[in-house]
């Protein structure tokens, strides 16, 4: 193993900046909060989505593409999003990608930028509303795979 060089830090290290610049959500909250208005933006690849489901109601954008589809300046972004009061909760697998990308999402200005702690599995878990990719209840963002056939 070589020496880290000096500045660099490991994974551990860039998670934990990244999750003290906002308060994360249990997955009831941030099921109570999308009830309430806010977006859940789902990150997983179309593999992960296909093999264990989706949260209906929710957007995939897969994480190559978010800054752009959610970037208010951006001429790639979504038509909903008009502004930077956007409440975006981004869900991965298990809430450690979806961390770096709330911060990314900070970093362009979306100040209520936050993350489901524990992720989709976590979701799950919770007994929250989940389905079949081949329901098709989510909607999929330019650029994004979808997870059924």
């Amino acid at each position: 193993m070589t020496a880290r060089p000096a500045g660099a830090r490991s994974i551990d290290q860039i998670l934990a900046a990244a999750r003290a610049r906002f308060a994360r959500v249990t997955p009831a909250d941030a099921f109570a909060e999308v009830r309430g208005g806010a977006t859940l933006i789902d990150i997983r690849p179309a593999a992960q989505r296909a093999a264990t489901g989706e949260v209906p109601g929710s957007i995939v954008i897969e994480r190559n593409h978010l800054e752009w589809r959610l970037d208010p300046a951006s001429e790639a972004r979504l038509p909903e999003v008009t502004g930077y009061d956007l409440r975006p909760i981004v869900i991965c697998a298990e809430g450690y990608t979806s961390s770096l990308a709330a911060a990314a999402l900070l970093d362009l200005g979306l100040a209520r930028a936050t993350d489901v702690i524990g992720g989709y599995k976590a979701w799950q878990a919770a007994g929250l509303p989940t389905a079949d990719a081949a329901e098709r209840t989510v909607a999929i963002a330019p650029g994004a795979s979808t997870a059924f056939q």
